[in-house]
């Protein structure tokens, strides 16, 4: 019974202590001060082209679900942003290409007689 009733009260104290923390009892100006939520610390380099090396080196911060939503959004939109834009290079050199390969028939760049206008 002894055990008991010291048990009850070591829960009660570790209880009241830990309330008192929280709330803030002892130094402070009240409850525990509200922590800024973690930032992307490294973005994508907003001056050049994303590279192989940058995405690979892409950390999200941990978040309360998992990793903050507008980060992995932000990261996302600018990389399809990049995509999109290499892909339309990519066709325009590629229809270029196919341009320059094509075979052209014979033009005379040399101007008609009068003769032949009438």
């Amino acid at each position: 019974m002894l055990m008991f009733l010291f048990l009850v009260v070591a829960l009660a104290v570790v209880v009241g202590a830990v309330t008192l923390a929280v709330v803030g009892g002892g130094e402070g100006d009240g409850p525990l001060p509200e922590a800024a939520p973690e930032r992307l610390n490294d973005p994508l380099p907003p001056d050049r082209p994303v590279g192989r090396v940058d995405v690979e080196g892409l950390r999200f911060p941990l978040a309360a679900r998992g990793y903050r939503m507008a980060d992995v959004d932000d990261a996302l939109s600018r990389l399809g942003a990049e995509l999109a834009e290499r892909d339309a290079r990519i066709a325009d050199l590629e229809s270029a290409l196919a341009g320059a390969r094509a075979p052209r028939g014979q033009v005379s760049m040399e101007k008609p007689d009068q003769e032949d206008q009438r």
